[in-house]
Parts: structure tokens; C-alpha cells; sequence
């Protein structure tokens, strides 16, 4: 008849006493399907974190296989929504009652949408980098959302300095010459026409949410459809000319310092019933400069995120 096996974690009495905020496990590994808005769940290569608090001051450690076995089952048998990862903080403390009262997950991966171009009707594949986040703190449940959006920012300095160079060169050629509606046409499809442009950087936006409660799957879709509409300048996939030309039309339109795109980003977060709280902050990865420009801003509720 086979020996039992020891189980220190569960045997032995810690070196030195003392409670823990969180214990578990990092970085691993596994295939989820996230639940879709519109259509068919899509299975994703996420990185998860799983903790639990270890509350008894004498217990040596957790069970970590128990996180991990946890984990394997949502992944195997569920999709990832609030109401999974719910029950996933459930069973965390369900399987460390006599060591844990809370309980946090978090998910993180690259979610992948086909996308129209902008003119030509072209699709192509985007990916957005997305996290997930839950905790349980006894009582309460906070779901959290995460997204990163890249865009194109133009800066209204370089914008203006560029016009007038343009003004310029203008008046330097049709300073003496009876200005014909033609010629001006011709000379600004010139290189001298247009000797100046003005710089613009890929941008990235970061939006961070705590959802409703009554919130179920997740809007991942929806969120980066705001904030891409915000904006109005997120980099493309399959492009044309047509495309290239409006996209550099778009840019024209939405000059924006990182001020303007968290304001952007404000107000239109600020008009989402089902966001609790949120937190922005845009990154201008400056062509210009060797540095980077970037603006951060919360709903400035009692109690929620800081900047």
C-alpha cells in the first residue's frame, strides 16, 4: 500500500508569523476564449496571474496547484466574462477557506480584429493589447479593463510652422506675377509648392476601466471602437492610395498635443454608463524630440483611480 505524501504547505508552521497581501503565481500560460459581443468567442494565448491573501499568520504557504487546476478549468470548460472570472475568484477562496478570504486574477493578451480600410474597403488584421483584472476583496467584486490603442498624433505647432513656410514660399513666387488660379494649383503639387510638412508620431492610448456590475462580457469591441472614433487617426492595416491620402486627411483634420487626445478621451469615457471609473494615459512617441510627450487623467471620483 502506498505512503501518503508530505504536504509541508499544509503541515508546517511559517519560519516567521505574519499575514500576506497576495500569494500565487505569475506568468502562465494557457489558451482562453473571451467572450464576444457580436458573434463567436475568440480564443486568445493569455499570460494570468493568480493570488490569493494568506491571511492565517501561522500557515506556511498557499496552494498553488489549486490556483492553477482553477484556472485550467475556465480555460477548458468556460469562456472569459465577468461572470466566469466571478466564479473563478469563488473557487480560488473555496479552495483555501481555512487560509484566504480574497482573491485576484488577471489575464492579459493580444486581442485580434479584422478591420476596414478607410476608403478602398480593404481589411486587414489589428491587434490590440488587452488585460483583464479582477479582484475579491470579501465582499465585492472589481472588474477591470485595460486596452492599448496606437494612433497617429500631429502636432498643431509643427502644423502652424508649416503653413507658414508655405505662406512664404507663396509670396517669394507670386510676389510680382499676376496670380492665375492654375499656376497656384501646379506650383502646390510642387515639392517648392509644399515645402514644408509638419511632424506627426505613432501615438498610443492606454484606457483602463472598472466596469458595472451588471456588466457581463466583456466590451473590448465597443471600447476600442470609442476610442478609435475619438481619436480618429488609429493606424491602419490593408492600405491603398486612397487610403494613404485620407488617412493623411484625417491627420490634417485632428492636429492634437497629448492634452487634446486625453481631453478627447475624457469626455467621450465620461459618457459611458456601464464605466464606474477610468483612467487614460496617452503616450506621443515624439519624431521631434528625443523624448516622449504624454498627458494622464482619471474620472476624479472619491475612492477610484490616481493619476
Amino acid at each position: 500500500m502506498p505512503t501518503s505524501m508530505p504536504d509541508i504547505a499544509n503541515q508546517a508552521q511559517a519560519q516567521t508569523e505574519g499575514s500576506l497581501d497576495w500569494v500565487g503565481m505569475s506568468n502562465i500560460e494557457m489558451p482562453v476564449m473571451v467572450a464576444s459581443e457580436s458573434g463567436l468567442p475568440q480564443q486568445v494565448g493569455a499570460r494570468i496571474e493568480a493570488f490569493v491573501s494568506l491571511d492565517d499568520p501561522k500557515a506556511k504557504g498557499i496552494h498553488m496547484s489549486r490556483l492553477y487546476l482553477a484556472v485550467d478549468e475556465l480555460a477548458n470548460d468556460d469562456v472569459l466574462s465577468a461572470s466566469s472570472v466571478r466564479r473563478l475568484l469563488d473557487r480560488f477562496v473555496e479552495t483555501h477557506d481555512d487560509l484566504s478570504t480574497k482573491a485576484h486574477v488577471s489575464f492579459a493578451f493580444e486581442y485580434l480584429l479584422r478591420r476596414k480600410s478607410l476608403i478602398s474597403g480593404k481589411q486587414g488584421w489589428k491587434g490590440y493589447p488587452v488585460s483583464v483584472s479582477a479582484t475579491f476583496n470579501g465582499k465585492e467584486y472589481d472588474i477591470e479593463l485595460k486596452i492599448g490603442v496606437t494612433y497617429s498624433s500631429t502636432c498643431p505647432c509643427s502644423a502652424a510652422l508649416a503653413r507658414q513656410l508655405i505662406q512664404e514660399a507663396f509670396q517669394k513666387r507670386f510676389k510680382d506675377a499676376e496670380v492665375n488660379a492654375e499656376d497656384v494649383k501646379a506650383w502646390l503639387g510642387t515639392t517648392e509648392g509644399i515645402v514644408a510638412t509638419p511632424h506627426s508620431q505613432r501615438s498610443l492610448a492606454e484606457v483602463q476601466v472598472k466596469l458595472r456590475d451588471d456588466v457581463d462580457i466583456l466590451p473590448i469591441v465597443a471600447m476600442i471602437d470609442r476610442i478609435e472614433s475619438s481619436l480618429k487617426t488609429p493606424v491602419q492595416a490593408a492600405v491603398k492610395r486612397e487610403d494613404e491620402q485620407e488617412f493623411a486627411r484625417l491627420n490634417g483634420q485632428n492636429l492634437m498635443f497629448c492634452e487634446d487626445a486625453a481631453r478627447r478621451l475624457q469626455h467621450e469615457l465620461n459618457k459611458v454608463s456601464t464605466v464606474l471609473d477610468f483612467k487614460i494615459r496617452v503616450n506621443h512617441y515624439e519624431s521631434l524630440h528625443a523624448h516622449d510627450a504624454v498627458s494622464v487623467t482619471t474620472k476624479g471620483i472619491t475612492g477610484g483611480y490616481r493619476p
